[in-house]
C-alpha cells in the first residue's frame, strides 16, 4: 500500500523515533508499504517517520533513479535500529532533495566516509562502510530518525530552492513538474 508522506512543517518529522522492539508481521507490512511508497515516488530512501510511523526503521537503495540520474547505484537495504559512525572529518557538498520537501533541492555538506549498520528484516546484523552518494543517502535517512530534515543542514540558504528555479533546463525540472 502506498502511504502518504509527511511534508516539512509536520511536527512528527521533528521527533526522535523510538527503537523497534519486535520484528513481526506488522513490521514486515510497514516495510513492504515503505518500498511500495518509495518506488511510486521515485525515492532513493525513506524513513518510517516520513510516513508517520514513529520507529527507527529506514529503507534505501536503487540501481538507477530519475531524480538522481548521475548517482552511482546504492545497494537496496532495509535497516532496523540503524547506527552511524563517521570515519572522516572530510565533508562534501551535494545537492539533496527529499520526499518530505517536494520540488526543492539544497546543497548539503555530508561526511564522505562512514560506517553504518543495524538489524536486517530477518534479524541478522549488517555492518557496512560507505562513500560518496551511498554515504549521503544513508546520512539523509538516518537524520529523519533523529528529527532532522535536510534543510536544517544547509549552510548557505542561497543554495536552497525550487528545482525549476535552480535547474530550469534540466530533465529533473520536468520530472518534478509531473509529480
Amino acid at each position: 500500500m502506498i502511504r502518504g508522506i509527511l511534508k516539512m512543517g509536520d511536527a512528527r518529522l521533528l521527533r526522535v523515533a523510538r527503537p523497534v522492539e519486535t520484528i513481526d508481521a506488522d513490521l514486515h507490512r510497514v516495510i513492504a508499504d515503505m518500498y511500495e511508497t518509495m518506488e511510486a515516488t521515485n525515492g532513493v530512501g525513506l524513513a518510517a517517520p516520513q510516513i508517520g510511523i514513529d520507529l527507527r526503521l529506514m529503507i534505501f537503495g536503487f540501481d538507477a533513479n530519475p531524480r538522481y540520474p548521475d548517482a552511482e547505484p546504492v545497494p537496496v537495504t532495509t535497516l532496523i535500529n540503524p547506527w552511524l559512525e563517521i570515519l572522516t572529518e572530510d565533508k562534501e557538498d551535494g545537492w539533496e532533495g527529499c520526499l518530505s520537501v517536494p520540488g526543492m533541492r539544497g546543497l548539503v555538506p555530508r561526511a564522505t566516509h562512514i560506517r553504518y549498520g543495524g538489524t536486517l528484516e530477518d534479524g541478522t546484523e549488517l555492518q557496512r562502510e560507505a562513500f560518496g552518494f551511498h554515504a549521503r543517502v544513508f546520512q539523509h535517512e538516518f537524520d529523519h530518525l533523529n528529527g532532522v530534515v535536510y534543510p536544517q543542514r544547509i549552510k548557505d540558504m542561497t543554495q536552497f530552492g525550487f528545482i525549476e528555479a535552480l535547474f530550469p533546463d534540466s530533465p529533473l525540472a520536468e520530472l518534478e513538474a509531473e509529480t
